[in-house]
């Protein structure tokens, strides 16, 4: 799952809570989440993806969760899942081990998720991320949830176009909250190295400094429109007052330009309500159902 020797274990532990309660109903105590050193020698190095301590809230027992995030078929994913299943429970004897593999490729899942031999019978559940709603998980509207989004499959949609509204909204929830936006952010990234989308991240993250609106491109073009009509009314009402005039009209026209591009992205994507839209754009519900029309 990437390179988690640059993430902080309290923000790898949140993820694998989020994932045991939002994507695998285990519902475990967020609070109560240790993770686990799971690297052993013998030929070769190996390390699962996540191990975790946690525990339960119904019953407040204690369990290990290993997750798995795969991201193509591999026939030989059974020996490899037993092989870590033996190793954590020799480092942990005495605690049950909850084993999850989550499939995230693009191909269709035909990993089997067992293997047999006269004398063994080993099984494990595996989530297909394909059969997960991602809408499901943006109408919650909780960071957490936001971030398993990026797991999800996209159903077609622009994939930069869900990627920067997952990133753009997680920032808009954080409000101030620089540091809770960078550990979020911390698992994003995470994730989305599983899925190949470390490019679109970056692109997103390279959004949010452009969310000042004098440095997109509809400004200044609203700003020069604004400018020229200003001056024109300048000239019959006074050059100053006109250009005035001008600069105001012209923010004006450039922030509503850039709001009607924010709301025209969401809109593709077909999963969030208009009057989320609305609110995120900075338009009326009436101006979105228009560009709706519109598109």
């Amino acid at each position: 799952m990437g390179n988690k020797d640059i993430i902080s274990k309290s923000v790898l532990g949140h993820l694998a809570a989020d994932i045991a309660n939002l994507l695998l109903g285990l519902g475990v105590e967020m609070d109560n989440v240790e993770l686990l050193d799971t690297e052993q020698q013998r030929v070769e190095q190996r390390r699962a993806d996540l191990v975790a301590r946690m525990r339960r809230q119904a019953d407040g027992q204690d369990f290990i969760l290993h997750i798995e995030i795969q991201n193509q078929n591999d026939s030989s994913m059974p020996l490899r899942m037993l092989r870590y299943f033996t190793d954590i429970q020799l480092a942990h004897p005495g605690y049950s081990i909850h084993q999850h593999l989550i499939y995230i490729g693009r191909d269709r899942l035909t990993m089997p998720d067992h293997f047999n031999a006269p004398t063994l019978a080993y099984h494990y559940p595996i989530l297909d991320m394909h059969n997960v709603d991602c809408s499901v998980l943006l109408e919650q509207d909780t960071p957490d949830a936001l971030v398993l989004a990026i797991l999800c499959d996209f159903k077609g949609k622009p994939t930069q176009d869900m990627v920067n509204y997952i990133v753009l909204r997680l920032r808009e929830l954080m409000g101030e909250d620089e540091r809770g936006f960078r550990n979020y952010f911390e698992m994003l990234e995470t994730l989305a190295e599983n899925r190949d989308l470390q490019p679109n991240i970056k692109e997103a993250e390279q959004m949010l400094t452009q969310v000042d609106v004098t440095k997109f491109a509809s400004y200044s073009w609203g700003m020069r429109d604004g400018i020229e009509k200003g001056i024109e009314k300048g000239i019959e009402k006074g050059i100053e007052k006109g250009i005035e005039q001008g600069i105001e009209r012209g923010r004006k026209e450039g922030e509503f330009k850039k709001a009607q591009e924010v709301a025209r992205s969401l809109l593709q994507l077909g999963v969030i309500p208009e009057a989320d839209i609305a609110r995120i754009a900075g338009l009326s519900l009436e101006e979105v159902q228009k560009l709706r029309v519109q598109h």
